[in-house]
């Protein structure tokens, strides 16, 4: 027979993502509802390794659905990476009494609950990464709300471009992943989009910009994804 779980812990890590709060809020209501107590750690792993926790109660979450960020914090951990900082946090675990643990964030943060799953503790991840670079997710936490902020930015840019007759580009969040940019490009109505799984030339670029230029359009919008071969920079600088 199953062990019942009376105490878990809650984590974000990583980079924040818009949501982390209305997840926090939910896994801690879910918590109180079930009769489990839910631990709030503090700094992401770090907090883990170093015991720092707080108890969150269904009350105390209250108020924090609009907020961005997370009231927990969050911060990548260097020394979570090594298995003498695993070994800590699972002793600190231990510690405290927590039976298993609820882990908010992107790819880094979603391995680290791999590892701890491997070591034997019960692990639930929730991805969080407005990048959308989390296999087998449709749509992960922070992704709506960041392409909604770039479809509000482009669309007030595109006043001015039109205006002025320029051409704009904007970057969006994507090292590995052009989720955003294809999306936001498709959207927007972008001339061109730069992402990270089609890679493309300088000379390519050019030639692009200058042959819609050619056909008489009066301004350009570029949304270039952070990781692609021809990034935002390279644009500028050239």
């Amino acid at each position: 027979m199953e062990k019942k779980l009376s105490k878990i812990g809650i984590i974000t890590s990583g980079g924040d993502a818009p949501g982390m709060n209305s997840c926090i809020r939910a896994v801690v209501r879910e918590a109180a509802a079930n009769g489990i107590q839910a631990i709030g750690v503090n700094n992401g792993y770090d907090g883990l390794i170093s015991g720092d926790f707080q108890v969150l109660s269904a009350r105390g979450v209250g108020g924090i659905l609009q907020r961005g960020g997370t009231i927990l914090q969050t911060r990548r951990s260097e020394a979570f990476r090594q298995r003498e900082g695993q070994q800590q946090a699972i002793s600190k675990m231990k510690e405290a009494e927590i039976d298993g643990l609820v882990i908010i964030g992107g790819d880094g943060s979603l391995n680290g609950a791999h590892v701890l799953a491997k070591e034997g503790i019960p692990v639930v991840g929730v991805p969080a990464s407005i990048d959308n670079d989390i296999w087998g997710t449709n749509m992960a936490i922070g992704v709506d709300t960041a392409m909604n902020t770039i479809m509000d930015c482009v669309d007030k840019l595109r006043d001015t471009a039109l205006s002025h007759g320029r051409t704009f580009i904007i970057e969006t969040m994507g090292h590995g992943c052009g989720y955003l940019a294809a999306m936001a490009g498709i959207v927007c109505g972008a001339e061109m989009v730069l992402i990270p799984e089609v890679p493309v030339t300088m000379d390519e670029v050019v030639e692009a910009l200058d042959s819609a230029y050619r056909r008489e359009k009066t301004y350009l919008i570029v949304i270039a994804a952070e990781g692609a071969s021809v990034s935002a920079a390279d644009l500028v600088n050239e």
